[in-house]
This record gives C-alpha cells, structure tokens and sequence, in this order.
C-alpha cells in the first residue's frame, strides 16, 4: 500500500482524439485529429521536458522534443473519457467514478435567454451588459470601461457550461457579486438553464489599458449526482487534500482541507511543501488550470509549451523528494487543441503517468476506457470500498509493484 497518493491535473493537456471524437465539435469542425500534446510540441519545434520524458511520456505520442526511454519506476498509458462531453467538470467527475450521460448545457452560440436576464437584473438590481461568449481578459477590453462608468454587471459564458459575472471592485464591493453569483447559481438551477458554474470574475482598474483580474475570482459549481471516489476515502478516515479547482468542481465535497492557488507555479508549489512537510494517509488532488485557462481557450501554443516546460521544472523538484511508500499521478481532463479550430475543448484521450519510487517493473501499459480508473485505484490501494454507482476499475500493475 502507498501512504500518500498525489494526483496531479494538467488542465485540457491530452494526447489525441478519442474514437468518437466525429460527435463534438468546434467551430463547426469536428475534433478528430486534435492532439494538444503533439500539436503543441510542433509548433514549438519540440518541448524540453527532462522529467516528463524521464517518466516514459515518449511512450505515449511522438511528441517533437520527447525520447522514447526505459522508466522502471513509472507505469504509463493513455485513458479514454466515458462520459459524454469535454470538459472540466465531467472529466474531473468521472476521474472519481461518476459517469455523466447528459452533457452540460451551453450557451456558446446564443447566449443567454431574455427570461434568464430578466430575472438576474431583477433580482440583483443591476442593470447587466454583455451575453455573449468572449475571452474573459478581452471582454474587459469591450465593456470594462462601461461597466465601470454604470456600476452594470458584464454577464458572459464561453465554449464551457459557464455563467460569468465581471465587475470592477470599484463600483460593486467584492461580497455584493459574489452575492450575485448566489443568486445566479439558484436561478440556473432550472433545467434548461443548468450550466455547470458560475463565476464571479472580480477586476480593478480605471480603463482599457490597466484592467486587470484579480486572483479573487469565487466558482459556484454543481455538486457531482451522486457519491464519488473522494466521498468513501474521507468516510474511511483517509485525507483528501485539494489544491487548486477541485473544491469547486466538487462543490467542497469529500475533502476535509483545500487550498487556493494563483497559478501553475503556485499550486506545484504548494503541492511540493506538502510532500515535504506533511504526514498523511490518503490523497492530495491537484488542478493545474492555466494551461487550458491562459494558452488552450486563447490558442496561444507558445504560451502553452512554455507553460508546459515551466510544469517540468517544478515536477523535477517534486520528484527528488517522494518516498518510497509514495505514488505520484498525473493526468488530465480533456483537450485544449490549440491549433484546433475555434476556442473550446477538445474530445481526447489523456495521459496517465505514475510514478513511485519503489516501482521495479515500469513499463507502457495498456489503454484504459474510463478515467474512473483512477478513483478505482486509490480505493484499491487503501482497502476502501468504492459506492456502488462508480465507474472504473482499479489498474492493477499500479498496485502489485
């Protein structure tokens, strides 16, 4: 048995096209063909990733920049997404078991509905600007200035289930959005309506030049419909520490701590002082969420390789200090091609790469059809029985080495 379980999310990192990827779309194009390793890798003439390519990340695609080499201590593969969809909060659901047959509602294309509107500006009392899908820096650009002269709220969603709500601090105090965010999350609670978070998107500034989001930023999520990986490992005394977006996407539940980060760099950070300094057993879940954030919404490759590159750097120090009774996961969610056409995810498989340094017998293994795999693991690992509604079941090569 491992102690300590680390799973790490590489937000929107995957590894090719799933086999049903001709049922999603971006742009009016379908996502077969995208990869957001490899097209990344290309269009940066190849990525430096010592630690990565170490781990037996070549294994997996060929990734300009990236060597195929023996990796006795790490088990690598590639996992397929069962549930029906391609984003953040499905992909991290299903990691944990719970499989999602209906996809979450969008409003990409038009916006929200005049009777949804309506109803926020009544009961906010707030006249509301915006309602339509943009980049959450570039909408600032658009309607900050106004905003900021009405005490308006800019409402606004993207390629994502998403509800967004800006306002410059200024003019509307921080608790009264996140207020307006409550009241959002209740009135998209309707069916039809039910997107998967809103977000209140807090920013400072006097104009277009200088605005500039603060690291305030508050997710109203829904809770996943049923118990997950998470729940049974804190009903069985284990630990369950959450860094980054995961005590959103779970809406808090089944963790007993969890931890605010202001970026990539900060959550590895902080994921490398708990390996250091604490003594627990159970699981440390971890979102990294400025690649698909930053570089994959924004198709920026430059910006994601580097973005990338910088994750290597930090895993390398997190690597030199697991124990043996240690195991180290890292993954991702979905997709965020971004050569792909438009600006949403991508359907694509994912990588799986564990490590341990009491691991003899690394090695490829084979594909996987669910993320749920990796909740299934972790129970395994602790003796815990999953709930009976949990997709997946455990990899045993991680649990006999």
């Amino acid at each position: 048995m491992k102690k300590r379980v680390f799973v790490i999310v590489m937000d929107s990192v995957g590894i090719g096209s799933e086999p049903d990827a001709d049922r999603f779309y971006n742009a009016g194009h379908n996502d077969v063909g995208s990869n957001t390793w490899v097209h990344i890798a290309e269009k940066n003439h190849g990525l430096s990733v010592p630690a990565l390519e170490g781990l037996g990340l070549g294994d997996l695609a060929p990734i300009q920049g990236v060597k195929k080499v023996k990796h006795p201590h790490s088990y690598v593969q590639t996992l397929r997404e069962r549930s029906n969809g391609k984003d953040t909060l499905t992909g991290h659901w299903e990691m944990m078991g719970i499989l999602t047959e209906n996809p979450l509602v969008t409003f990409t294309d038009t916006g929200f509905p005049k009777e949804l509107m309506d109803e926020l500006s009544k009961r906010t009392g707030r006249k509301l600007i915006g309602n339509y899908s943009q980049s959450g820096t570039v909408i600032l650009e658009e309607l900050g200035e106004e905003q900021t002269r009405d005490g308006s709220l800019i409402v606004y969603t993207s390629a994502d289930s998403v509800l967004q709500i800006a306002a410059n601090k200024s003019c509307v105090p921080l608790e009264e959005l996140y207020r307006d965010c409550e009241i959002a999350r209740e009135i998209t609670m309707k069916k039809e309506w039910r997107v998967g978070r809103v977000i209140a998107r807090p920013f400072v500034g006097t104009d277009k030049t200088n605005f500039k989001r603060t690291s305030e930023r508050r997710d109203y999520a829904l809770a996943p419909e049923g118990r997950t990986s998470l729940d049974d490992l804190l009903d069985n005394a284990k630990e369950v520490i959450a860094i980054g977006k995961i005590h959103d996407i779970f809406a808090g539940r089944g963790m007993n701590e969890s931890m605010h980060i202001d970026s990539n760099h900060d959550g590895m950070m902080k994921t490398l002082d708990v390996v250091k300094n604490r003594d627990f057993e159970g699981l440390c879940f971890v979102n990294l969420a400025d690649f698909d954030v930053l570089y994959g919404h924004r198709r920026n490759p430059l910006g994601y390789g580097d973005s990338i590159e910088e994750f290597d750097k930090d895993l390398k120090e997190i690597l030199a200090v697991l124990k043996d009774d240690d195991c180290l996961m890292i993954t991702a969610d979905h997709g965020n091609d971004p050569t792909w056409w438009g600006t949403d995810h991508t359907r694509e498989r994912v990588p799986l790469i564990t490590y341990s340094p009491s691991y003899q017998n690394g090695r490829l293994i084979p594909e996987r059809d669910t993320f749920g795999c990796i909740g299934k693991t972790v129970l395994k690992n602790f003796s815990v029985t999953p709930s009976e509604n949990e997709i997946g079941d455990p990899i045993d090569e991680l649990l006999g080495d």
